[in-house]
């Protein structure tokens, strides 16, 4: 963010805070092996770089020296405050812990480096650094495709609502070839991160405190990458930590990750939906999750109104999760009679893909790869792709119903194919 009295002026190259005459000695040999001006290295750890950047412009490489520091992530944050977006902050410090690196790159730093330094390895660093700089920006290089955000809502907690989201997050990255962003909006208890065998760091939860801060910068540091073109945002906040919110930093979240992806996948919890409705009021797709049970027909019924009521355009897909033929509270047929409307999408229950999936810590789909269930996850990516490229040439709302109702009618057929080969 940029300070409003700042002195105007071209960047730099290079600056440097250190703590330490070492520090210093080593820090201005490798700034001079890059040929940048050694007189940019400072005496001086993060608090004076914080107080020397809030009234000049930021370099385009900082290094901080945190070996002086109390508190190191506040301290990163109030050097964040005063940092231009676009410059890459190297830190260097003396603990050595796991959590703290954990935490630092969750913050937006590139590298964390532990004291004592080599020239090599600080050099090495810089390099990397240098390269970053160098390389197109995320944004730039899918801002001319189309953009397509589709929202998954699981009618109660339980019924595999993640497990549609990480999977076809998975599907669309790895076997669709888009760049996927997946949002889990379930702040204290996201599976996003969980299933994948991730770290979920900060990003969503500095996003709900700061708002202000969210921009394509803040998007490119808080995403944790899954694989190179799938980045998720998720979060497992302090059960005690409310969350104070009135929904903008949510919304924010989803206009920016418009402008960086190719595809947004929203997991979006029923009681995050209901009082916040603008979140699925842009998603071209809404897949309802469900599985075939008393409570699920009766929840169906006033989320499938509910969407009529907020969002009379949307093309909703219904999926069954779990569904298992010979057993069950309901039947299929029981199930479509009480909620009045058909099933379009049907995911057998598979325990031993579902336990595997678990204990490798990878998606449902990748998991079914191979398998006949694969079947189920390539026709629904089909019809998501399939609507979203029809969006793009016929925006016209009567041409978007016809669209929506052929391709429900395909799901549906899958569905059923999937379902007598479970009974079989």
């Amino acid at each position: 963010m940029n300070a409003p009295f700042k002195a105007a002026g071209l960047r730099e190259p290079f600056n440097a805070f250190v703590c330490d005459d070492d520090t210093l000695e080593l820090i201005r040999a490798a700034a001079n092996d890059m040929g940048w001006p050694i007189e940019k290295c400072n005496k001086g750890g993060l608090r004076n770089a914080v107080q020397s950047l809030s009234v000049s412009a930021s370099p385009n490489i900082l290094f901080v020296d945190m070996s002086e520091s109390g508190d190191p992530i506040n301290d990163i944050n109030a050097l964040a405050e005063v940092c231009e977006p676009g410059t890459v902050v190297i830190a260097a410090g003396q603990v050595n812990d796991v959590r703290l690196y954990r935490d630092l790159l969750s913050s937006g730093i590139q590298d964390y480096l532990l004291k004592p330094l080599s020239l090599d390895q600080v050099r090495e660093s810089l390099t990397m650094a240098q390269a970053m700089l160098s390389a197109p920006k995320h944004a730039d290089m899918v801002d001319d495709k189309p953009h397509h955000m589709m929202a998954v809502v699981g009618v109660r907690g339980g019924v595999g609502a993640s497990l549609v989201s990480t999977s076809l997050a998975w599907a669309m990255s790895e076997q669709a070839g888009r760049q996927t962003a997946l949002l889990d909006l379930d702040v204290h208890f996201g599976t996003g991160a969980l299933t994948l065998d991730l770290e979920p760091g900060r990003g969503l939860i500095d996003a709900i405190d700061n708002p202000s801060r969210i921009d394509g910068l803040f998007i490119e540091r808080a995403m944790v990458r899954a694989s190179d073109k799938l980045s998720l945002l998720s979060a497992e906040a302090p059960i005690h930590q409310p969350v104070m919110t009135d929904g903008s930093a949510f919304f924010q979240l989803e206009e920016e990750l418009r402008g960086a992806f190719e595809m947004t996948i929203v997991d979006i919890p029923r009681h995050v939906l209901i009082p916040f409705p603008h979140l699925v009021s842009e998603a071209g797709t809404i897949l309802l999750i469900s599985d075939v049970t008393l409570a699920s027909a009766r929840d169906t019924i006033r989320i499938l109104s509910w969407f009529k009521q907020n969002v009379p355009g949307a093309r909703v897909i219904l999926v069954a999760n779990k569904f298992q033929n010979a057993i069950g509270e309901l039947s299929r047929k029981e199930f479509e009679s009480s909620i009045e409307r058909q099933i379009d999408v049907v995911i057998p229950f598979d325990p031993k893909l579902v336990s595997q999936s678990a204990k490798l810590g990878k998606s449902y789909a990748e998991i079914c790869k191979g398998t006949k269930a694969s079947a189920v996850w390539n026709g629904l990516m089909r019809a998501i792709l399939d609507g979203a490229d029809t969006e793009e040439e016929s925006p016209a709302p009567a041409a978007k119903a016809k669209s929506g109702a052929s391709l429900l009618g395909k799901l549906g057929g899958i569905g059923g194919m999937m379902a007598k080969k479970g009974a079989k």
